[in-house]
């Protein structure tokens, strides 16, 4: 079964690293379905009951999207406010559909990791700033299982570290 990767980058054409990371994906298409929100949803209305087949229909999945604001993509906030319904998702009389589906995030942050940290600059870890997710998929018994993360997108995207860090995110979602 393919793994399917949510793509939620508002300004893709510019993105180095998200189009590269794409780019390896798209070498092996019978193994991810690139899903692109934005591309889909211009107007950002969701099409609820595609996204919960699609969702229903794969067992891993990937969210990818850059890290800003210490936080995700708008669009992506609102794609789990609207898709994860109750009854669907979760609650009383659900059938819990993302239960044991394995679940990961693919994030590009454009801070270095050495100021992710309870020294560094900002005082908290990449791992701490997306508990949020964590929790969110433990609550719909998905089997949430972390993330992968490019760091330092804003100054030290080299053609050498992208290329490298596009293998080894192939390498971590293989491993899932």
């Amino acid at each position: 079964m393919k793994t399917l990767v949510v793509i939620i980058h508002p300004d893709l054409k510019s993105s180095f690293i998200n189009k590269r990371w794409i780019q390896e994906l798209e070498k092996f298409p019978e193994k991810y379905l690139v899903h692109d929100l934005h591309s889909l949803y211009p107007d950002e209305k969701i099409d609820i009951e595609k996204e919960q087949r699609l969702i229903e229909a794969h067992d891993k999945i990937i969210f990818q999207f850059p890290f800003y604001w210490f936080n995700c993509p708008p669009f992506f906030k609102k794609w789990l406010d609207e898709v994860l319904t109750h009854g669907w998702a979760y609650g009383k009389g659900s059938n819990y559909h993302l239960k044991h589906k394995k679940i990961a995030l693919g994030i590009t942050a454009g801070i270095d990791e050495v100021d992710y940290r309870a020294t560094g600059r900002y005082k908290y870890t990449l791992q701490q700033l997306t508990t949020p997710f964590e929790i969110t998929f433990q609550y719909v018994k998905a089997d949430y299982r972390d993330f992968f993360a490019f760091y330092g997108s804003e100054h030290h995207a080299t053609t050498e570290r992208v290329e490298e860090n596009a293998k080894d995110y192939i390498s971590f979602i293989d491993a899932l």
